[in-house]
């Protein structure tokens, strides 16, 4: 068997695992980046990208259907879901011939396969017709595996009745009947876009709260809205089985504090998470640390235990976000090439892109308080907002949760339009240790959303201007 031989050799070609090879590429290293499915991962081919891509239809929709409050008849709107579907997938293959073209460009190889390690320095890529070739890297490989979602006994995936995220961006028939198991990021953002496009939403939620970890008040718009349009949110349940019917509908039961109860759907999305691809790699192989949960630990400059092997985005643990992966994708491809990085943010932002939008960076008020931190916390309604109120969207907040002490920001949740665009400033006063103080002081741009922030800084320190200070 013949070996090629490269600098560094990157598993997957997610959004760590293509960014890390052109970053190498760009450092003057040569690099190969074996991907077994399409390039781009789980982010681009199946979540983040076409599920945004249906939710801003889905938006739309609700905008057209409110037109008349703001004086616009746009006459009755139809869904022509087949032609929804070959748009999103349009913009999926446009972004996957990007990435593809970039790779080359930078001199990065792909070699489509799936990858193995015989030991620290080989790589064993098996293509999809069963041949198999051997790769060799001189200074590095890298873990890029992502994650695949997690099944439940007793609702295993079928692709038309029982289905988890890959399958949901990809209906081309709105149910009647949608039945969510699991309250997070991923059920609520699908569950609210066939909502929207006329399903009867029911959402089964383990925890007494939907999106765990995110700001209480902010999620509680997201009920709001969920409650609003008909959804039945079913908290501190669990799904225990189901069966299928004769007329094509699935039975479920559900316990609902200790009550056991049976609600029929036409389709049940299983949305409970994601689990690190760290199986079937070899790593037991060389002794590369796996932990009970699946993902592989690493240290500031994404390396294992294992000299040479590293690891970086969902395979090396929370959290499962794509601008992480992105992000270590970098710093990793920096140090491979010899050059000082590591992985010193301070912080990495959260969003959520159910309606209204949530985004989320630092500690919310209950971890400040939990870590000792004397709590100040500022908050401003979109309500208040000229900019909201013209663009029809007032549901929502923006909270800057602040050390009394020093002034400095610890947090800020904002929920409401725009939200995962108006984060970023947040994410960068933590990065540069700012003050509420410094976020109050700066000149926002009128009439913006962005104000808002502006706004609950002031009022972290008392004087807000457009919102009565308490």
């Amino acid at each position: 068997m013949t070996t090629q031989e490269f600098d560094a050799i990157v598993l997957g070609g997610g959004p760590g695992g293509y960014v890390c090879a052109i970053r190498l590429g760009q450092l003057g290293q040569r690099v190969a980046c074996v991907e077994a499915e399409e390039v781009g991962g789980v982010c681009l081919n199946w979540g983040c990208i076409p599920s945004k891509a249906l939710i801003a239809n889905a938006h739309l929709w609700e905008k057209a259907r409110r037109g008349a409050e703001t004086g616009l008849r746009f006459g009755e709107a139809t869904l022509d879901v087949d032609k929804m579907q070959d748009w999103k997938g349009g913009i999926v293959k446009k972004l996957t011939g990007g990435v593809r073209g970039l790779l080359k460009a930078n001199g990065a190889t792909l070699i489509e396969g799936w990858g193995t390690l015989e030991d620290a320095h080989t790589v064993a890529v098996k293509a999809k017709d069963g041949s198999v070739q051997q790769l060799r890297a001189t200074k590095g490989i890298v873990l890029a595996t992502g994650s695949a979602t997690v099944q439940i006994p007793g609702f295993e995936f079928n692709g038309s009745t029982i289905i988890g995220a890959r399958e949901a961006v990809s209906l081309r028939k709105i149910p009647r009947r949608l039945l969510v198991i699991g309250g997070g990021v991923i059920g609520l953002e699908l569950g609210m876009v066939y909502q929207t496009f006329g399903a009867e939403l029911t959402v089964v939620e383990a925890t007494p709260s939907l999106l765990p970890g995110m700001d209480e008040e902010c999620v509680k718009l997201v009920e709001r809205t969920l409650s609003k349009r008909g959804a039945t949110v079913l908290k501190s349940a669990k799904a225990l089985g189901q069966s299928s019917n004769p007329d094509g509908s699935v039975s479920v039961k559900v316990a609902v504090g200790g009550v056991e109860q049976t609600l029929v759907a036409d389709v049940v999305l299983v949305a409970v998470g994601m689990r690190p691809r760290s199986r079937d790699l070899g790593l037991e192989r060389l002794g590369v640390n796996v932990d009970a949960r699946g993902f592989v630990p690493t240290d500031d400059t994404c390396q294992t235990n294992v000299p040479g092997v590293y690891a970086i985005g969902d395979v090396s643990g929370q959290p499962m976000l794509a601008h992480k992966a992105s992000k270590e994708g970098e710093v990793c491809a920096e140090v491979i090439a010899g050059h000082r990085a590591g992985k010193d943010w301070v912080t990495v932002p959260g969003i959520v892109f159910t309606d209204p939008e949530l985004a989320s960076v630092g500690l919310t008020e209950a971890a400040a308080k939990a870590q000792g931190y004397s709590v100040k916390v500022g908050k401003f309604p979109f309500a208040a907002l000229g900019r909201a109120m013209s663009i029809g969207e007032t549901d929502g907040v923006a909270k800057v949760v602040m050390d009394a002490a020093s002034g400095r920001v610890l947090g800020v949740h904002i929920a409401g339009p725009s939200a995962s665009d108006l984060i970023s400033e947040a994410a960068l006063a933590l990065e540069l240790c700012a003050t509420a103080e410094d976020l109050a002081l700066t000149i926002h741009p009128h009439p913006t959303l962005g104000e808002a922030l502006m706004e609950a800084s002031a009022a972290a320190l008392g004087h807000a201007i457009h919102v009565v200070n308490r």
